[in-house]
């Protein structure tokens, strides 16, 4: 008798909730007999993504390819499965003087997810995609049969991987750059700005920085409408830090991680609180600006800090919607985006802007172009999809476009770019939605 392997499967904004069959395995040879047992699969990372991307009526769970193959020190070259987490790399690479030239939020994502979201970091103007730096992965096809893609063999299959979403075959191993660094800790200055205007100059004014970023808040109206405050860094070289972080500059002291224990009552988090929240949020820094000498996942990864934190926007779970206006359009777009987000009532705990450069053509599925990206987590409730549907038609009126990674509610007209993928096996439910909305 076979094993039951349906359980109740969902991502990291616990919406929506499926009922799947989710299957793991850590040899190649039995992941190719579970491809050819079944018609529809796809494969899904550590489940950190916030939409339904990853969910279908077959899912397969990377989470055991898990090791490392190779690091070359000399070059700095990593070779390893697609389920090892961009948290193990660091934990390797960063004694060594290495770091991720690309990362997103979140250092809890697989390396094969990353590849299938072609993620994007604070530094998309100055350094792109992840998928620059990735040389090589091997992909298992609907037949079963193994195949590695790279720029030079294979190349078809290698850029409809490259922001795919899953829908070209299983990535089983990879090898990417990393970038030398001197230290673990980025030097920041944190600027307040008091409206749109004004984060806007900034962020024309920082382009040659590495890193930037702002926290936006979106509540706010008229003359105060899009107050933010702008994080810019560069990697620290050990001769600019203190006495006391330049002793040991590669290594951290490890940190209590507190835990939320259990999802918080649907009341809690309300308009109210969520204006209080961003009003101390933008006062706790008094001055104007601030200089000074963070480490790296205080700068990169400040939600990681704190264990299960998606439990605080209830058990009906939230949405992070995220979308990219061109670069011309930028300001006025966010600008009827924030209005339309403050008149709704449904504000939002993380509202994070980013400038991004320009796009790798060839990446043709890859979500970022020139532009300016906004990404807003929403709890779930009645009006959400009321809100989604007029910020989906700002966004479609500027020329603008939606990351597939945090969809799980936008209509399809605005994801039209998935056309160029072709898969008669590998199917999300993301990609069932979308067609079935086209048809």
């Amino acid at each position: 008798m076979k094993p039951n392997f349906i359980q109740k499967v969902t991502n990291w904004g616990n919406f929506p909730v499926v009922e799947k069959e989710m299957r793991s395995e850590d040899s190649f040879k039995k992941i190719k007999e579970f491809v050819l047992s079944h018609n529809e699969i796809i494969a899904r990372g550590n489940g950190r993504c916030y939409g339904d991307a990853s969910l279908g009526e077959t899912i397969f769970s990377t989470k055991k390819l898990n090791k490392f193959i190779s690091f070359d020190r000399l070059n700095g070259i990593i070779e390893c499965e697609s389920g090892v987490l961009l948290s193990d790399v660091l934990e390797i690479s960063v004694p060594q003087g290495y770091f991720l030239y690309v990362t997103p939020g979140t250092k809890f994502i697989s390396v094969g997810g990353a590849i299938a979201s072609d993620v994007h970091g604070k530094n998309h103007h100055a350094e792109g995609c992840f998928s620059e730096y990735v040389t090589e992965f091997k992909l298992m096809t609907e037949d079963g049969n193994i195949i590695t893609c790279s720029r030079e063999e294979n190349s078809d299959k290698f850029w409809a991987t490259i922001g795919g979403m899953g829908l070209t075959g299983i990535i089983l191993t990879v090898k990417f750059k990393l970038k030398n660094i001197q230290s673990a800790y980025i030097r920041q200055e944190s600027i307040k700005a008091e409206n749109l205007d004004e984060i806007f100059r900034l962020f024309e004014e920082s382009e040659n920085w590495t890193y930037t970023v702002a926290w936006i808040d979106c509540l706010q109206k008229g003359k105060n409408l899009g107050r933010s405050i702008l994080m810019r860094g560069e990697h620290a070289f050990q001769h600019e830090l203190p006495q006391n972080l330049a002793r040991q500059p590669l290594r951290l002291k490890k940190k209590l991680q507190p835990t939320v224990p259990f999802y918080f009552p649907g009341f809690v988090l309300n308009a109210l609180t969520v204006k209080i929240f961003n009003l101390l949020y933008y006062k706790k820094q008094t001055k104007k600006e601030v200089k000074s000498f963070i480490d790296y996942e205080t700068f990169f990864y400040p939600l990681d800090a704190i264990n299960d934190w998606n439990k605080i926007y209830g058990k009906s779970g939230f949405i992070q919607y995220q979308m990219v206006i061109p670069k011309e359009a930028g300001k006025e777009g966010m600008k009827q985006i924030l209005e339309t987000i403050a008149a709704s009532g449904n504000g939002s705990f993380l509202a994070v802007l980013k400038l991004f450069g320009k796009n790798n053509p060839e990446a043709y599925n890859s979500f970022p172009f020139e532009g300016y990206t906004l990404a807003l987590d929403f709890k779930v409730n009645s009006k959400l999809k009321k809100l989604v549907d007029k910020l989906d038609d700002i966004v479609q009126q500027f020329g603008g476009r939606i990351y597939l990674t945090k969809d799980s509610m936008s209509r399809s007209s605005l994801t039209n770019y998935l056309k160029n993928i072709q898969s008669s096996k590998f199917v999300s439910l993301q990609h069932k939605r979308i067609i079935n909305n086209n048809s």
